[in-house]
């Protein structure tokens, strides 16, 4: 197995800052690590120059910054003609990566969740009506803006349809480029303590760490992701992280899938971690 970074762009040869303890630890356990340029995939480059310094013919699993569906695509196609095989396939990114292709697998683990394709109002009128009423939580198929929570996350009754599009077009205008798909409403829930993230390769929990967002906050003694193996198991990914929280009744609930390759590891946990897990999960 190959280990796959962006490059540090002012020294493209080496790894991003952020990802190199990761890219060290990956040599430490005798993988194979290359640099690509992920740049050239966000900003429309030369993508058979951005994965260059790939060695041909190998497996690969990507350790990077944020890509989108069609951005990724274009990595693996880029790659593939250099006989690189990454492990999850463009079509497996998209399922994890997007909100529309992981929720209809663990609606039984996660708060209801209704979307658009687009952002027409009529379309978020109807996508509201659905709810009925009640309070929900806005993002798009890949992100929130909870740093923004009551300008642009939090909407206090789906059923207020001018207040609802105003937080609406607040969180389009802050999203800017970065808006995808549509946009998701999800009832709003109520939660107790810091969300926790899990680490599943092939249908297999392997980490269970703190949330990036509050590194400081380690997952209870009590936290049982064995709970949601099954419908993890059953969206067949390769690799994905899943984010469980308490609900004030007591229950852990699924607020969050995202493809593994693009998940943020906190601070608090040791890069060597992750990379074992993969390695080891690899065989």
């Amino acid at each position: 197995m190959m280990v796959l970074v962006p490059g540090d762009p002012l020294r493209p040869r080496r790894p991003d800052e952020h990802f190199a303890a990761e890219a060290a630890a990956a040599r430490g356990a005798a993988l194979e690590v290359a640099v690509i340029d992920h740049d050239a995939f966000v900003r429309g480059g030369d993508h058979a120059a951005a994965v260059a310094r790939v060695p041909a013919g190998r497996d690969a699993v990507y350790r990077g910054w944020m890509l989108r569906t069609e951005e990724y695509a274009a990595l693996a196609t880029a790659l593939a003609a250099r006989d690189v095989v990454l492990r999850t396939s463009a079509e497996q990114y998209r399922r994890g990566h997007e909100l529309p292709g992981w929720y209809a697998t663990v609606q039984a683990a996660t708060p209801e969740t209704v979307w658009t394709q687009g952002a027409e109002r009529s379309d978020f009128d109807r996508a509201c009506a659905v709810l009925r009423s009640g309070p929900a939580v806005l993002r798009d198929y890949t992100k929130s803006m909870k740093h923004h929570w009551h300008e642009a996350a939090f909407i206090h009754d789906v059923a207020d349809s001018d207040t609802a599009w105003r937080v609406a077009s607040r969180f389009q205008q802050l999203r800017a480029d970065d808006f995808t798909g549509g946009f998701v409403l999800r009832r709003f829930e109520s939660f107790t303590g810091a969300e926790a993230r899990t680490w599943w390769i092939g249908g297999v929990c392997w980490l269970v760490t703190a949330h990036p967002d509050t590194p400081g906050e380690q997952p209870p003694a009590d936290l049982d992701p064995t709970a949601v193996a099954p419908l993890i198991a059953e969206l067949g990914l390769p690799f994905v992280t899943a984010d469980l929280v308490r609900h004030t009744d007591g229950r852990w609930r699924l607020v969050e899938i995202g493809d593994g390759q693009v998940s943020d590891r906190p601070a608090t946990t040791p890069a060597d971690a992750l990379i074992t897990a993969l390695h080891t999960a690899a065989g």
